[in-house]
Formats: structure tokens, C-alpha cells, sequence
């Protein structure tokens, strides 16, 4: 049984940092692909960054694109997702998700495996 748990969500004012983890048990990390979402009130889940299963593709939303880094560190079988330069319409909850194929992709549905979420707020 694999469960996924991310933790590091907080408040911050626009231009701030904020670095979000997710630990992966049941199963090595490098066995997924690894993705982040975020979604907020009333607005559908939107695809952020995923880290490829061989490590080979790393993929971001445009919109985070140059701010956010996705890493993976397999000795602590966790995902990490490092927040630059902040926006407020970056707030929202994050989840991370673990796919079974080796590229994930930017669609929810190929995510088996998901997070409780954590709440990232950006205010003026």
C-alpha cells in the first residue's frame, strides 16, 4: 500500500519562498513518476511540474515556469517542490501524485496515487 504525505504548505507576501516535500511509503519513489497539482477554490485542478520515473523529464506549467523546481532525493524517498518569487494566484492547495508511467504527463487521470494536499497561501 503506497501512501503519499506532503507537508512544508504555510502563508506568505508575494515575492516569498516556500519549499514543499512529499514522503512516499509502501514503495520507492523512483518507481513513479512524480507530479505536483494545485487547485483552488471553485477552479479545476491545474498540472504544475512532474519529475519523470527515470528522472529523464522534468515538465512545468507555464505559468510556474523559471519559479518552481521539482527534485527527488531517493536515499529520503521524497518529492520536492521549490516555490520562488511567489504570486498571489499561486494560492491554492498543492497535492502531490504518482504515476505508473514513466512520464506522468500534465493530465490528472494517469495518477494513481495522490496526497491529502497542503494549504499554500500568497497574499499581496
Amino acid at each position: 500500500q503506497v501512501q503519499l504525505v506532503e507537508s512544508g504548505g504555510g502563508s506568505v507576501q508575494a515575492g516569498g519562498s516556500l519549499r514543499l516535500s512529499c514522503v512516499v511509503s509502501g514503495r520507492a519513489v523512483s518507481s513513479y513518476a512524480m507530479g505536483w497539482f494545485r487547485q483552488a477554490p471553485g477552479k479545476e485542478r491545474e498540472f504544475v511540474g512532474v519529475f519523470s520515473r527515470s528522472g529523464t523529464l522534468i515538465d512545468y506549467a507555464d505559468s510556474v515556469k523559471g519559479r518552481f523546481t521539482v527534485s527527488r532525493d531517493n536515499a529520503k524517498n521524497t518529492v520536492s517542490l521549490q516555490m520562488n518569487s511567489l504570486k498571489p494566484e499561486d494560492t491554492a492547495v498543492y497535492y502531490c501524485a504518482a504515476s505508473q508511467t514513466p512520464f506522468g504527463g500534465r493530465r490528472s487521470s494517469t495518477y494513481a496515487y495522490w496526497g491529502q494536499g497542503t494549504q499554500v497561501t500568497v497574499s499581496s
